[in-house]
């Protein structure tokens, strides 16, 4: 069975760059495009991984990790923050609240895949 990711951004580029990515390295992705409704698809889908923006609608990125984080239900689910606030202090910030990793766009895709894959085989 493949390993179900999340990409949650606002940005239809990424949106489209990343899914197709992570659809061609074979898991099965769904998308969110605002912090509201990726933590409604995170509990109802259950993902694996999200890939989670920061600067998104409704609710952030550091909201939606720290809602996520603050679920004992949710606790399995590996996040990815994958954003333009590329800062030190944002990077201390995600991490403290609860991200499992932390990658600066622009990204390169390589990386990005090799990252998805360390998360998901550290899950296992």
């Amino acid at each position: 069975m493949s390993k179900r990711i999340l990409v949650v951004d606002d940005e239809p580029n990424i949106i489209i760059s990343v899914q197709f990515l992570m659809s061609r390295e074979g898991f099965d992705v769904s998308i969110a495009r605002d912090g509201d409704e990726a933590l409604d698809a995170i509990r109802v889908q259950r993902p694996d991984l999200v890939v989670l923006d920061v600067m998104m609608p409704k609710r952030n990125g550091f909201e939606v990790c720290e809602a996520v984080r603050s679920d004992p239900e949710l606790a399995a689910v590996r996040i990815l923050m994958l954003t333009a606030k590329g800062r030190e202090a944002d990077f201390d910030k995600g991490m403290k609240l609860g991200a499992d990793a932390y990658l600066a766009k622009p990204f390169s895709t390589r990386e990005l895949v090799q990252k998805v894959r360390e998360l998901l085989e550290s899950s296992a």
